[in-house]
């Protein structure tokens, strides 16, 4: 069996507050550094064959402290970046939100192509390729792949078979846990956004 550990990269300034997209210099601030170094220590004992993440530096870095205890090198993956969200790039998510074209992203995602970017079809299909990839270098092994929310959600509805306009029910939280099982029955999702914490709505 192969195993995929598909990781969110940790907390930077930007979460929450401007829509980071491709933005150069994003980098992970000390709550972030502190998330990744937390979950590099839980993976140690893992006989990690391989870490791959995406381009942008905040999950470079959250990559290299995984890959760190193991004696690895992070091997980049242009496919497995964010979201190229075109002219909303670096924008405030509370104005993002409120453009036309994000609201219909949310009812129609693989067919609303962000302007300048690209839809969620393409990013789901650009992932899953990068991951194919992988799994084939990988046979029988555990290997960490880090990269962003959205694109682990698209990912992940693939390969349990949930449509793609159902992904944004998922949750994936920075710094969280997401695992992927292959095995000659097909993919099996053992683990979703484990963080080590637990979840309550109404608090």
């Amino acid at each position: 069996m192969t195993h995929l550990l598909l990781i969110r990269h940790a907390a930077n300034d930007w979460l929450n507050n401007r829509l980071a997209g491709w933005m150069p210099g994003v980098h992970l601030n000390e709550r972030g550094r502190q998330q990744a170094e937390a979950l590099a220590r839980r993976l140690a004992p893992l006989p990690l064959a391989a870490v791959y993440s995406s381009p942008l530096e905040r999950a470079v870095e959250t990559a290299q402290f995984i890959a760190a205890p193991h004696g690895l090198e992070v091997q980049i993956r242009e496919a497995l970046g964010e979201t190229h969200f075109g002219e909303l790039d670096g924008r405030p998510l509370d104005e993002v939100r409120r453009e036309e074209v994000w609201k219909r992203s949310q009812i129609y995602p693989s067919g609303t192509r962000f302007p300048g970017g690209e839809t969620m079809y393409e990013v789901q299909s650009r992932a899953v390729f990068a991951l194919e990839e992988i799994l084939q270098a990988h046979h029988q092994q555990i290997v960490a792949v880090v990269s962003h929310a959205d694109v682990i959600r698209v990912v992940v509805a693939h390969y349990i078979g949930l449509p793609l306009a159902l992904f944004r029910r998922l949750v994936v939280s920075p710094a969280s846990l997401t695992v992927l099982r292959f095995t000659e029955t097909g993919p099996r999702l053992m683990l979703l956004n484990d963080t080590g914490e637990l979840f309550f709505a109404g608090g």
